[in-house]
C-alpha cells in the first residue's frame, strides 16, 4: 500500500469514485465476528473498497445469495509433492478456492541447493495464486544420507530478506535446538536478527523438551498426533495445523481438541498433497470440509482457514472480507456441509470456476535445476545382498501412515550368502543409490509390506534428500529402473522381466515436471492401476508415496538410507543380520 492507492481507496469508499465491481446480492463471511451478514460488496484495484449500497461501479455480478467467502491460505506446503511446476500448481488449487500458500521448498532445496530457491521464486512470482515461503533450515535433513546441498546460516541470509520469504521453514533438528547446536543457533539467528517467523516439527514434543523448543522462538506446528498435544503446544504458545495431505490426514485425529477457546490459534495446511488428491478432492478446502462436516462450526472452521494464517504470518493484506484487504475471495452456494468454490476471485478478477482454472499462470522456463543427475559406476552388483544371516532385520511397512515398523524375518540365501526372494513371503529388497554427487554409494535391505509379487518400481522422490529409492524381486528389473531414471533425470518408473511397464518424468530436479495437471494425473492414474494389477502392489497403500518415505530417517521407526540400514528410535545405524 502506498498513499496514492490508499487515497483512491478512500474516495471510493467514500463514493467519490466509481469502483471496478461490485459484487451485488452475497452472504458475506465475517471471520472476525464469526457471523455472515448480506450487503453489496466493492472493489477497485484489487482490494475491498466497502460495503452498503449507494456507490457506483463500472461492472456488476450478482452473486444470487451465495456466500462471499475470504480466499483459503495454506499455512504450510511443499508445491513440490504436488509434482506440478509451481505455474501449473497455481492452476491447480485456484479453482479450489487456495489463493495464498506459506511454501517450504526443502524438497528442491535438498536435491539443487540456491538454485532451487532463485527457481522456485521466480516461476512463482507472476502466478495468481500468491506464493510466498520459508528458507528450508535443515538441508540436508540429517547428516546420516547424502543430500545434493549443504545449505547453513550464511546461505539462508542471503534469501531472508526478500520480501515473499517469511521466515525460517520447518526446524526438524529437535536436538539440535534442545542441545544448543551451534549450526542450528546461527541458523535460528537469522529469523531474530529479521524479526521472522520460524517454522516447527516436533511430533510427540511435550514437557520440558517443548518448553525448550518454543522458549528458541519456535512459533508453529504441523506434526501434532493427538488432541491433548495440540492443546499442549497451544498453551505454550505456538499455532498448531490440521494437516490433510495424501499420506499424513490428521484432522479428523486433531479434531476433538479444538474448541472456542484455542481455535483462534489453529490453521490448516495440506504438507505433501498428490496431484490426483487435489483433484479427486480439493486443496485446503477438503481439509476445512471434513472439520465442518465432522461437527466443527463452518464459520470458525473458515476463520481457522483464512484469518488466523494471515495472523500468524504477518499477512494483513488478506485473510478477511474488509476493507483495505485484498479483494481475493470465492463464491459458494453452502458452508454448512463443506466448501466448494463455485467462483474464485483473485483481486477482484475472476480466477477460476466451477473446477476450471480462467486466470492461467505464465509459464517459466525451469533453468539451473534440470538433469540433476550424478551417479558414478552404478552396476547390477551394486545391488547385492548378502546379510550374513537367516535371522533380519525388516522394515514393516504401516499402511496410511509414513511411520514403518521394527521388522523380524528367516529369509533364505544361496550358497554365497545372497538373498533369495521367497514367493510365500511378502519381503522384498529395497535400496538407495546416490545421486547427487557421484559417491557411488548404494545400499540394500529388505521391506516387508509392499505386495509386489514380481518386478521393480523406482522414483527420485525420497524424502528429504532424493536419492533414488528403488524396490524389487530381482536385481535385473531393479537395476533397468534405477538406470532408466537416470537416463531421463528423474522421475517414477516401473519394470517386470526386464520390460517398462510405465513411467512419469519430471524432469525438474527430479520431483518436478512442467507437464499440466491433466497429463499429470493421466499418467499417475494409469501408472496406479498397473502397479496394483500388473506388479500386485497392495492396495491398502500407494505404490509410489509409500515409497518415498522409507528414506526418512527422521520419522520412526526403521528406514533406509545410502549409507545404512538407520534405526530413527536409537538415531543410529544397525545391521541387517541379527546375530543369535
Amino acid at each position: 500500500m502506498d498513499k496514492d492507492r490508499a487515497s483512491r481507496l478512500i474516495d471510493a469508499a467514500m463514493g467519490r469514485i466509481s469502483c471496478d465491481t461490485v459484487i451485488r446480492n452475497a452472504r458475506v463471511v465475517d471471520v472476525f465476528s464469526r457471523e455472515v451478514f448480506e450487503s453489496d460488496v466493492y472493489i477497485i484495484d484489487g482490494m475491498i473498497a466497502g460495503f452498503g449500497s449507494g456507490k457506483s461501479a463500472k461492472e456488476e455480478i450478482d452473486a444470487e445469495g451465495r456466500y462471499l467467502v475470504p480466499g483459503l491460505i495454506d499455512a504450510h506446503c511443499h508445491i513440490e509433492s504436488s509434482h506440478l511446476s509451481p505455474s501449473e500448481f497455481s492452476d491447480a488449487v485456484v479453482p479450489c478456492g487456495t489463493t495464498t500458500v506459506i511454501a517450504d521448498p526443502h524438497e528442491i532445496l535438498n536435491v539443487t541447493g540456491l538454485d532451487g530457491m532463485k527457481y522456485m521464486l521466480s516461476a512463482s512470482e507472476k502466478t495468481p495464486l500468491s506464493v510466498f515461503f520459508m528458507f528450508p533450515s535443515c538441508v540436508p535433513a540429517t547428516p546420516f544420507e547424502h543430500a545434493g546441498a549443504v545449505l547453513g546460516a550464511n546461505e539462508i541470509a542471503k534469501y531472508i530478506d526478500n520480501p515473499r520469504v517469511l521466515g525460517l521453514g520447518e526446524m526438524m533438528n529437535y536436538p539440535g535446538v534442545a542441545g544448543h547446536d551451534s549450526a542450528v543457533m546461527d541458523k535460528l539467528e537469522e529469523a531474530y536478527r529479521t524479526g521472522k517467523k520460524i517454522d516447527g516439527h516436533a511430533p510427540s514434543i511435550t514437557g520440558n523438551g517443548l518448553d525448550a523448543y518454543t522458549a528458541a522462538g519456535i512459533s508453529t506446528d504441523h506434526e501434532c498426533e493427538t488432541p491433548a498435544e495440540l492443546r499442549e503446544k497451544v498453551r505454550k504458545g505456538m499455532y498448531v495445523m490440521l494437516r490433510q495431505g495424501t499420506a499424513c490426514r490428521n484432522v479428523l485425529q486433531l479434531l476433538p481438541g479444538v474448541d472456542e477457546r484455542n481455535s483462534s490459534r489453529i490453521l490448516f495446511c495440506t504438507d505433501d498433497r498428490q496431484p490426483q488428491s487435489i483433484v479427486r478432492e480439493g486443496h485446503v478446502n477438503y481439509g476445512v470440509s471434513l472439520a465442518i462436516q465432522n461437527g466443527l462450526d463452518p464459520l470458525t472452521a473458515i476463520s481457522m482457514a483464512t484469518l488466523n494464517a494471515s495472523i500468524c504470518y504477518g499477512l494483513s493484506d488478506r485473510g478477511a472480507i474488509a476493507p483495505g484487504r485484498r479483494a481475493d475471495f470465492f463464491l459458494t452456494s453452502s458452508i454448512s456441509n463443506g466448501l466448494k468454490a463455485e467462483e474464485v476471485f483473485i483481486l477482484g478478477r475472476k480466477a477460476a470456476e466451477n473446477g476450471k482454472i480462467i486466470m492461467k499462470a505464465p509459464h517459466v522456463k525451469p533453468e539451473g535445476v534440470s538433469g540433476r543427475m550424478d551417479v558414478k559406476g552404478f552396476s547390477e552388483a551394486a545391488l547385492s545382498l548378502r546379510p550374513g544371516s537367516d535371522h533380519v532385520r525388516v522394515i514393516d511397512i504401516i499402511p496410511g501412515g509414513v511411520v514403518t515398523g521394527k521388522g523380524e524375518a528367516y529369509i533364505k540365501r544361496d550358497g554365497n550368502g545372497e538373498w533369495l526372494h521367497d514367493d510365500n513371503a511378502d519381503i522384498l529388497k529395497i535400496a538407495v543409490i546416490e545421486r547427487h554427487h557421484g559417491t557411488g554409494n548404494a545400499f540394500t535391505a529388505l521391506i516387508r509390506g509392499y505386495g509386489m509379487r514380481h518386478g521393480a518400481v523406482a522414483t527420485s522422490i525420497a524424502h528429504d534428500s532424493h536419492n533414488i529409492i528403488v524396490i524389487g524381486d530381482n536385481d535385473h528389473d531393479m537395476a533397468e529402473a534405477a538406470r532408466k531414471l537416470i537416463a531421463i533425470g528423474g522421475g517414477i518408473t516401473m519394470f517386470r522381466d526386464g520390460k517398462e511397464l510405465g513411467t512419469h518424468r519430471l524432469e525438474i530436479a527430479g520431483l518436478m515436471t512442467d507437464l499440466p495437471l491433466g497429463e499429470v494425473t493421466a499418467c499417475l492414474d494409469e501408472m496406479h492401476r498397473t502397479a496394483e494389477e500388473t506388479l500386485g502392489v497392495s492396495k491398502d497403500i500407494d505404490p509410489f508415496m509409500t515409497l518415498c518415505f522409507m528414506a526418512l530417517p527422521v520419522i520412526p521407526s526403521l528406514k533406509i538410507t545410502d549409507c545404512g540400514l538407520f534405526d530413527v528410535d536409537s538415531f543410529s545405524f544397525t545391521d541387517i543380520a541379527i546375530k543369535e
